[in-house]
Protein backbone atom coordinates (compact mmCIF):
# COMPACT_ATOMS: atom_id res chain seq x y z
CA UNK A 1 0.00 0.00 0.00
CA UNK A 2 1.43 3.33 -0.96
CA UNK A 3 0.65 6.74 0.48
CA UNK A 4 -1.43 7.70 -2.55
CA UNK A 5 -3.90 4.81 -2.27
CA UNK A 6 -3.96 4.25 1.48
CA UNK A 7 -6.78 5.68 3.61
CA UNK A 8 -5.82 8.40 6.06
CA UNK A 9 -6.83 6.12 8.95
CA UNK A 10 -4.54 3.40 7.64
CA UNK A 11 -1.70 5.84 7.62
CA UNK A 12 -2.37 6.64 11.31
CA UNK A 13 -2.62 10.34 10.77
CA UNK A 14 -3.26 12.00 14.19
CA UNK A 15 -5.83 14.47 12.81
CA UNK A 16 -7.81 11.65 11.34
CA UNK A 17 -7.95 9.83 14.67
CA UNK A 18 -9.28 12.94 16.43
CA UNK A 19 -11.70 13.89 13.65
CA UNK A 20 -14.42 11.34 14.52
CA UNK A 21 -14.52 12.59 18.12
CA UNK A 22 -14.55 16.22 17.01
CA UNK A 23 -17.29 15.49 14.50
CA UNK A 24 -19.36 13.72 17.16
CA UNK A 25 -19.04 16.66 19.54
CA UNK A 26 -19.98 19.12 16.80
CA UNK A 27 -22.96 17.02 15.73
CA UNK A 28 -24.18 16.78 19.33
CA UNK A 29 -23.76 20.53 19.85
CA UNK A 30 -25.53 21.37 16.60
CA UNK A 31 -28.40 19.01 17.38
CA UNK A 32 -28.69 20.49 20.86
CA UNK A 33 -28.78 24.03 19.47
CA UNK A 34 -31.25 23.06 16.77
CA UNK A 35 -33.47 21.48 19.39
CA UNK A 36 -33.23 24.48 21.70
CA UNK A 37 -34.00 27.27 19.28
CA UNK A 38 -37.22 25.87 17.79
CA UNK A 39 -38.27 24.91 21.31
CA UNK A 40 -37.65 28.47 22.47
CA UNK A 41 -39.69 29.82 19.58
CA UNK A 42 -42.57 27.51 20.47
CA UNK A 43 -42.14 28.27 24.15
CA UNK A 44 -42.31 31.99 23.44
CA UNK A 45 -45.53 31.49 21.48
CA UNK A 46 -46.99 29.40 24.30
CA UNK A 47 -45.61 31.43 27.17
CA UNK A 48 -48.23 34.17 27.09
CA UNK A 49 -51.03 31.61 27.07
CA UNK A 50 -49.36 29.62 29.84
CA UNK A 51 -48.86 32.66 32.06
CA UNK A 52 -52.36 33.87 31.30
CA UNK A 53 -53.80 30.49 32.28
CA UNK A 54 -51.79 30.51 35.49
CA UNK A 55 -53.13 33.96 36.41
CA UNK A 56 -56.79 33.21 35.65
CA UNK A 57 -57.46 30.25 37.89
CA UNK A 58 -60.20 30.56 40.56
CA UNK A 59 -57.72 30.20 43.42
CA UNK A 60 -56.39 32.76 45.85
CA UNK A 61 -52.81 31.85 44.83
CA UNK A 62 -53.58 32.59 41.17
CA UNK A 63 -55.16 35.93 42.05
CA UNK A 64 -52.25 36.81 44.33
CA UNK A 65 -49.77 36.03 41.55
CA UNK A 66 -51.75 38.13 39.05
CA UNK A 67 -52.00 40.99 41.55
CA UNK A 68 -48.25 40.88 42.23
CA UNK A 69 -47.59 41.06 38.48
CA UNK A 70 -50.13 43.89 38.13
CA UNK A 71 -48.24 45.86 40.76
CA UNK A 72 -44.86 45.09 39.14
CA UNK A 73 -45.45 44.92 35.39
CA UNK A 74 -41.86 45.46 34.28
CA UNK A 75 -40.85 41.77 34.21
CA UNK A 76 -43.97 40.96 32.18
CA UNK A 77 -43.68 43.75 29.59
CA UNK A 78 -42.34 41.44 26.86
CA UNK A 79 -45.58 39.44 26.95
CA UNK A 80 -47.58 42.43 25.79
CA UNK A 81 -50.41 41.92 28.27
CA UNK A 82 -53.32 44.34 28.13
CA UNK A 83 -53.64 45.73 31.66
CA UNK A 84 -56.33 48.26 30.80
CA UNK A 85 -59.60 48.18 32.67
CA UNK A 86 -62.89 49.94 33.02
CA UNK A 87 -63.29 48.11 36.32
CA UNK A 88 -66.94 47.09 36.68
CA UNK A 89 -68.03 48.82 33.46
CA UNK A 90 -71.17 50.84 34.14
CA UNK A 91 -71.99 48.95 37.34
CA UNK A 92 -70.63 50.32 40.61
CA UNK A 93 -67.03 49.34 41.36
CA UNK A 94 -67.78 49.35 45.08
CA UNK A 95 -71.49 48.54 45.42
CA UNK A 96 -72.70 49.37 48.92
CA UNK A 97 -69.07 49.89 49.88
CA UNK A 98 -67.84 46.38 48.93
CA UNK A 99 -64.53 46.79 47.08
CA UNK A 100 -65.09 44.87 43.84
CA UNK A 101 -62.83 46.98 41.61
CA UNK A 102 -59.78 44.65 41.69
CA UNK A 103 -61.99 41.65 40.98
CA UNK A 104 -63.41 43.52 38.00
CA UNK A 105 -59.91 44.47 36.84
CA UNK A 106 -58.80 40.84 37.06
CA UNK A 107 -61.86 39.87 35.01
CA UNK A 108 -61.13 42.56 32.39
CA UNK A 109 -57.55 41.31 32.21
CA UNK A 110 -58.70 37.77 31.44
CA UNK A 111 -61.28 38.80 28.84
CA UNK A 112 -59.01 41.25 27.03
CA UNK A 113 -55.95 39.03 26.92
CA UNK A 114 -57.74 35.84 25.92
CA UNK A 115 -59.46 37.79 23.14
CA UNK A 116 -56.04 39.11 22.04
CA UNK A 117 -54.60 35.60 21.67
CA UNK A 118 -57.77 34.24 20.07
CA UNK A 119 -58.75 31.75 22.77
CA UNK A 120 -61.50 33.65 24.55
CA UNK A 121 -64.40 31.22 23.91
CA UNK A 122 -62.42 28.32 25.37
CA UNK A 123 -61.51 30.31 28.49
CA UNK A 124 -64.54 32.53 29.16
CA UNK A 125 -66.19 30.20 31.69
CA UNK A 126 -63.00 29.88 33.74
CA UNK A 127 -62.40 33.66 33.70
CA UNK A 128 -66.00 34.18 34.86
CA UNK A 129 -65.56 31.53 37.59
CA UNK A 130 -62.33 33.24 38.67
CA UNK A 131 -64.22 36.53 38.86
CA UNK A 132 -66.84 34.96 41.13
CA UNK A 133 -64.14 33.36 43.32
CA UNK A 134 -62.42 36.77 43.61
CA UNK A 135 -65.71 38.42 44.59
CA UNK A 136 -66.41 35.73 47.19
CA UNK A 137 -62.96 36.30 48.69
CA UNK A 138 -63.88 39.99 49.06
CA UNK A 139 -67.15 38.99 50.75
CA UNK A 140 -65.35 36.59 53.10
CA UNK A 141 -64.11 39.69 54.91
CA UNK A 142 -67.66 40.50 56.01
CA UNK A 143 -69.80 38.57 58.41
CA UNK A 144 -73.48 38.22 59.15
CA UNK A 145 -75.92 40.35 57.22
CA UNK A 146 -73.16 42.38 55.61
CA UNK A 147 -71.58 39.19 54.29
CA UNK A 148 -74.95 37.99 52.98
CA UNK A 149 -75.51 41.28 51.14
CA UNK A 150 -72.02 41.15 49.69
CA UNK A 151 -72.51 37.55 48.52
CA UNK A 152 -75.84 38.52 46.97
CA UNK A 153 -74.11 41.25 44.96
CA UNK A 154 -71.23 38.91 44.06
CA UNK A 155 -73.73 36.37 42.69
CA UNK A 156 -75.52 39.09 40.72
CA UNK A 157 -72.27 40.40 39.22
CA UNK A 158 -71.19 36.86 38.38
CA UNK A 159 -74.49 36.01 36.71
CA UNK A 160 -74.25 39.19 34.64
CA UNK A 161 -70.85 38.28 33.19
CA UNK A 162 -71.70 34.61 32.86
CA UNK A 163 -74.93 35.21 30.97
CA UNK A 164 -74.34 38.54 29.26
CA UNK A 165 -70.55 38.85 29.14
CA UNK A 166 -70.63 42.14 31.00
CA UNK A 167 -71.39 43.53 34.42
CA UNK A 168 -73.19 46.35 32.64
CA UNK A 169 -76.27 44.12 32.89
CA UNK A 170 -76.38 44.73 36.67
CA UNK A 171 -79.18 47.18 37.38
CA UNK A 172 -79.69 49.57 40.25
CA UNK A 173 -82.62 47.40 41.38
CA UNK A 174 -80.16 44.51 41.92
CA UNK A 175 -78.07 46.71 44.18
CA UNK A 176 -81.23 47.94 45.94
CA UNK A 177 -82.16 44.31 46.71
CA UNK A 178 -78.80 43.78 48.43
CA UNK A 179 -79.27 47.05 50.32
CA UNK A 180 -82.70 45.81 51.44
CA UNK A 181 -81.03 42.68 52.89
CA UNK A 182 -78.80 44.94 54.95
CA UNK A 183 -81.69 47.08 56.16
CA UNK A 184 -83.98 44.17 57.01
CA UNK A 185 -81.44 42.55 59.31
CA UNK A 186 -80.37 45.69 61.15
Amino acid sequence: MDALTATPEALGHPLNQEAPLTRRVLVVLLLALAALFPANAALAADSKATVLARWTQPTSASTAEWNAARNNRGPWASYGFDWSTDYCSTSPDNPLGYPFENSCWHHDFGYRNYKAIGTFPANKARVDDTFYADLKRVCANYGGVSGAACNSLAWTYYQAVKNFGSIAAVKQTDIDKAAAILKSKN
